[in-house]
């Protein structure tokens, strides 16, 4: 392995030529983040899918109102 200048946790792999990077609190914490960001993402869509079904339910008694007050 060969050290990346001016990056302390950067290395250069010989036979491949990739860069890896050998900071695992770093990446643990990219991971972390990833995760949090998805689990953030999800909860979104489930409150805007719980929101969509409010207004559908909202508009059906609403649409149940109407047609009651033109029955009498």
């Amino acid at each position: 392995m060969i050290p990346v200048k001016g990056h302390p946790d950067l290395y250069r792999d010989e036979n491949t030529g990739a860069i890896l990077n050998c900071n695992d609190t770093g990446y643990q914490n990219y991971i972390s983040n990833k995760n949090l960001k998805e689990a953030q993402k999800l909860s979104q869509k489930q409150e805007i899918e719980n929101l969509k079904n409010d207004v559908n339910e909202i508009k059906s008694l609403l649409m149940e109102l109407i047609n009651e007050s033109r029955r009498n």
